[in-house]
């Protein structure tokens, strides 16, 4: 952020009504500018360069181009913006792959107008924000018991293939552009699905069964 104390925005909705009433509203809110608007996720990555927000107010499903690729790509790309994602879809397959691709918050449309000011101004400063709904879903999500047995995701193979090399949570972390938070719920996953209890066990387990190697 900039020493103008004002919070800037880029909007990324496809529905030029919400992107007008989201506009609309921050405009006339002390602290907030709007640089621009996206209709999809492949515009709000090019308009994100052009512009350089501090809060990127990102919808997930859209035409042309979905939040959750969006964010993966503003991630690969070192964006300095943080994404508070807003949709009206808090379901898990929405909430965790957005956290996961390295959404900074996540709220609903229903939200308060004075609670998604609070939520841009925490995200801006780098502060996870989660509507109630979505902070109990992950939570479950987390805590969900895992059979042994059950494949790997495609993420959870590629920090595991991370572990098996050596790499600290803070470089698997760097290298995949998650936080470090995400890191630790893969392993957590990785280790119920494989039935051990720790990294070294992970590898070993992961390469009797062929997973590694």
């Amino acid at each position: 952020m900039t020493d103008d104390p004002r919070v800037s925005l880029l909007i990324v909705d496809d529905h030029p009504v919400v992107r007008d009433g989201l506009r609309g509203m921050f405009e006339s809110a002390p602290g907030f500018t709007v640089l621009g608007e996206a209709a999809n996720g492949v515009e709000a990555v090019a308009k994100a360069g052009e512009l350089d927000p501090d809060v990127i107010l990102m919808d997930l499903r859209m035409p042309g181009g979905g939040g959750v690729d969006a964010i993966r790509e503003l991630a690969r790309g070192g964006a300095r913006a943080k994404v508070l994602v807003l949709t009206t879809y808090d379901t898990d397959s929405d909430t965790l792959p957005a956290i996961e691709a390295g959404a900074t918050g996540y709220l609903l449309k229903d939200a308060p107008r004075d609670e998604l000011f609070t939520a841009v101004r925490a995200a801006a400063q780098g502060r996870t924000v989660l509507s109630p709904a979505v902070a109990t879903r992950l939570v479950s999500a987390v805590r969900a018991p895992r059979s042994p047995g059950e494949p790997l995701s495609a993420r959870e193979r590629e920090v595991l293939a991370l572990v098996a090399r050596g790499t600290s949570n803070r470089e698997i972390a760097r290298d995949l552009f998650i936080s470090e938070a995400t890191v630790k719920t893969h392993l957590t996953h990785l280790y119920a699905k494989l039935g051990v209890n720790d990294r070294a066990a992970a590898v070993a387990r992961a390469y009797e069964r062929g997973i590694l190697g």
